[in-house]
């Protein structure tokens, strides 16, 4: 029996919170109906996590769903509090305006925006800057009951370091009125986004039932979805490197950087990507990760990074993995050292410190523990890890700090 949309999704762990269940899924299984995914510009570039969400639209999309990509040029201007525990820097126009631009074409990029059943990509700033403060404090903001919009949990964090500012709680306020003019103007009935958001979209399903009542008028009730957020096995972000933000722009976030990142995940996170960012079969997804979990990260980084970067560019960072794995070349493009083959079977942390990766002992222990050293382009998470003859190839390894230190370290009989 073929799978309906919301099990495809459901099974592949898309599905976190939902304000309708039943309703939801009947909207995601019958006809086509309008959605919308909101992107604030608040830097030049996508990461990961928006790329996520995006391939949750493009699902939706492909299924024949009406989708509306968001661009929050004047959400942006504001800046969402939603887990922060300081404000956010307040970015000029200029930035945002430069930051949309960019952000817009990357949509591009993911999404489809032209031929068949294309996405509209708005921005809010065309709704909302021209309103005036008093008639937006008249018109929405006499719908918030200020004690609840403080128990919700987007700003819990804010509250608990210093307090929140006039400035923030008014997000809110415009993200529910997105959602309010989009179900007007377009007819959208489901917003999508990370769980971060749920407070926000609940906030625009209660604003149109409020607005649609004080109108006199009945309106269809607006929904919201939400997808997990990426969180690795050790509780950090996804998008979140030892060497900062994975961004899909390559000038932030080179091809082979991003293709390294994804080859570096833990063995437990590989299932679930797969599931998110490749269309295979669940049941291929588990028995590959079962039987060659090391193949399954290979496939992982290949597949992500050509849906982000392309084929060609897929190719070459795996050609270029290879390399430093297989001993293609190393020897003339990578520095390496000589140590004796006796030091075999020696903690991981002294042999940083032999090899001058790291300076001392308690540097070493802290690059492991923030993920930042790999040996053999696997992650070594482990300060105990023993380096025996198992790990070496045509008696050598290759030691990596961050995203750019190669060192091979040849093991010699003395």
């Amino acid at each position: 029996m073929e799978k309906n949309l919301f099990d495809i999704l459901e099974e592949r762990g898309y599905v976190k919170d939902l304000t309708h269940r039943d309703e939801i899924i009947e909207l995601i299984n019958g006809e086509s109906m309008t959605f919308y995914l909101g992107i604030d510009p608040t830097a030049d570039s996508l990461h990961i996590g928006h790329f996520f969400a995006l391939t949750l639209f493009r699902w939706l999309q492909d299924f024949g769903h009406h989708g509306i990509i968001l661009i929050g040029g004047a959400t942006a201007l504001i800046g969402d509090p939603t887990g922060k525990s300081d404000m956010r820097k307040m970015l000029s126009k200029e930035e945002v305006a430069h930051n949309k631009a960019e952000v817009k074409e990357l949509v591009k990029r993911f999404v489809k925006t032209d031929g068949e059943n294309p996405a509209i990509i708005v921005d809010n700033a065309d709704w909302i800057c021209d309103k005036t403060y008093v008639d937006f404090m008249r018109d929405i903001g006499v719908h918030f009951n200020v004690n609840n919009m403080l128990a919700a949990d987007c700003y819990k964090k804010r509250l608990e370091n210093g307090g929140l500012t006039f400035l923030e709680m008014g997000y809110m306020l415009m993200q529910a009125f997105d959602f309010v003019h989009l179900n007007e103007k377009f007819g959208c009935r489901l917003q999508i986004g990370g769980s971060d958001q749920w407070g926000n979209i609940l906030a625009g399903a209660d604003l149109s039932i409020k607005l649609g009542y004080n109108n006199g008028k009945k309106i269809d009730p607006l929904y919201g979805f939400t997808c997990p957020l990426l969180i690795k096995a050790d509780g950090e972000k996804m998008g979140k490197t030892a060497s900062g933000t994975l961004w899909v722009s390559r000038d932030k976030t080179t091809p082979f950087e991003f293709f390294q990142a994804w080859i570096n995940s833990f063995d437990e996170d590989v299932e679930r990507s797969l599931s998110f960012f490749t269309r295979m079969e669940i049941s291929d997804i588990k028995e590959l990760c079962k039987n060659d979990i090391r193949k399954a990260k290979k496939l992982l980084a290949f597949e992500v990074t050509k849906l982000v970067h392309g084929e060609a560019e897929a190719k070459q960072a795996l050609e270029t993995a290879e390399e430093l794995f297989n001993n293609n070349g190393i020897s003339e493009n990578m520095p390496s050292i000589n140590i004796s083959r006796k030091m075999l079977n020696i903690n991981i942390i002294d042999l940083l410190v032999e090899a001058k990766i790291a300076s001392s002992k308690s540097e070493a222990r802290r690059l492991i523990e923030q993920n930042g050293i790999s040996l053999n382009q696997e992650k070594i998470n482990d300060i105990n890890f023993i380096v025996t003859d198992a790990d070496l190839k045509d008696n050598a390894l290759v030691l990596q700090k961050g995203k750019k230190v190669f060192l091979k370290v040849n093991f010699i009989d003395n």
